[in-house]
């Protein structure tokens, strides 16, 4: 499949997430952004006024994320962080599926819990993570119609955090044929090269999440396949 530089640009999520992130770090990454094009960095919600005065006007946008990695807050909490995230300059929400309650049987609820953080974001494109390793394949189905009902953008595959991250070609690709060409399709987990990137969007993922170094060594990739 042939993808340019740019449109690889375009499609990354570039993530700092760990615990131990520091504001000064997150202006780091901003800068980055700005200088090499990026079209979104994903941050948590603490960090985004941080980054959004660094980016000013600049085109790469803010990915907040609310509920993470866990998901396990209660609605109130998701839609409280999701506005003020919005408050503070996020462009897009990333938030973690109810799986206490999807798994339990009460998808009503799990799609209310989305369907909330969605009227929050007042338009802003929400990006559901379903966590694909705690999930069969007709679970991964079913929670892929849930997020699309509830009116969210995407379905992301996984936080990055759980105990077997990996975006797989089998997920996206079930994920793919499940919501269907228009909607949205995360890939994140453990995409550290140019193989992988491609792999992901051979499986019909349209953006993909990674950590600066990943996206750095996929672009990378791409150059050495473009001489």
């Amino acid at each position: 499949m042939e993808i340019t530089h740019n449109n690889m640009l375009q499609m990354m999520d570039v993530a700092m997430l760990e615990p131990t992130t520091t504001f000064s770090q997150i202006k780091g990454l901003a800068q980055t952004a700005i200088d090499e094009g990026f079209g979104q960095i994903c941050i948590h919600s603490l960090h985004v006024q941080t980054a959004a005065a660094v980016l000013g006007r600049s085109a790469p946008k803010i990915v907040a994320c609310v509920g993470f990695p866990m998901g396990v807050v209660t609605t109130g909490l998701k839609v409280a962080e999701t506005e003020q995230a919005m408050a503070d300059g996020a462009h897009e929400i990333d938030m973690v599926l109810s799986h206490s309650s999807f798994l339990d049987g009460d998808y009503q609820r799990a799609e209310d819990d989305v369907r909330a953080v969605v009227r929050a974001a007042s338009g802003a494109p929400v990006k559901v993570i379903i966590e694909t390793c705690y999930l069969n394949s007709r679970q991964k189905a079913d929670a892929s119609r849930l997020v699309q009902n509830a009116g969210a953008a995407f379905v992301k595959t996984s936080t990055g955090f759980s105990p077997d991250p990996a975006a797989m070609y089998e997920d996206v690709k079930l994920i793919r044929a499940t919501v269907g060409p228009e909607f949205g399709v995360k890939a994140a987990g453990r995409i550290r090269n140019y193989h992988r990137f491609i792999h992901m969007v051979e499986a019909g993922a349209n953006r993909i999440g990674l950590s600066l170094s990943g996206a750095k060594e996929s672009l990378r990739g791409w150059k050495e396949s473009h001489p």
